[in-house]
């Protein structure tokens, strides 16, 4: 099988990430696509983060819609910072015959030789650049051929979706209408659970 990882904090999941997520399916072929939330992110802080068992209650939710969509919780599981290397070489030990592509944003393909045992997670996996923005695509091909020399990327343009987890969190504390950033779902999960309804300290795990 031909499998994406995408990981994140997914707090929460949205409508770009889902656009996203469908784009490079598309665009790669993929049979499947993995949303493997983090427990403990070593990129950003974890203030405004939801309990981890909701985040992954609305990866859940948000992969019911797309047959190829499914959220791991193999990071979740783990006692430590959810470094991608460590994600990487669990699932490709696990199913050596399938091939994995690590999906990556702009920002984090420009900080990626910073990343724990980066070179041997391109030993093990392709990566998929994704450009969102104008004139993305054509610098990420530029960084993609500075790293070929140690494994094997992919460059996909995706059509911007103008979203952010931090945008729809304050819009919740605020009351204000997310239908048009969240499946319904998720909605409906978040006002049930009143997540993002206080101040950011209220979100703590």
């Amino acid at each position: 099988m031909r499998i994406g990882i995408f990981g994140g904090s997914f707090n929460p999941p949205h409508l770009g990430h889902l656009h996203l997520a469908e784009s490079v399916h598309d665009a790669l072929g993929l049979d499947e696509v993995w949303l493997i939330p983090s427990k403990i992110s070593p990129h950003r802080s974890m203030a405004a983060y939801a309990p981890e068992q909701d985040r992954l209650a609305m990866c859940r939710l948000a992969a019911e819609a797309f047959p190829w969509l499914r959220a791991e919780d193999y990071e979740l599981r783990q006692d430590q910072i959810s470094y991608t290397y460590y994600t990487v070489e669990h699932f490709t030990d696990a199913r050596p015959d399938d091939a994995f592509w690590l999906l990556m944003g702009s920002d984090m393909l420009e900080s990626f030789t910073t990343w724990h045992r980066w070179q041997e997670i391109l030993q093990r996996v392709q990566i998929a650049g994704i450009a969102r923005e104008a004139g993305e695509y054509e610098h990420l091909l530029r960084v993609a051929e500075n790293l070929r020399q140690y494994g094997k990327m992919e460059v996909v343009n995706v059509e911007s979706f103008a979203v952010s987890s931090t945008k729809i969190r304050e819009m919740v504390k605020n009351s204000q209408d997310t239908s048009c950033y969240l499946p319904e779902k998720i909605v409906q999960y978040i006002s049930m659970r009143k997540l993002y309804a206080g101040s950011d300290a209220d979100c703590i795990r």
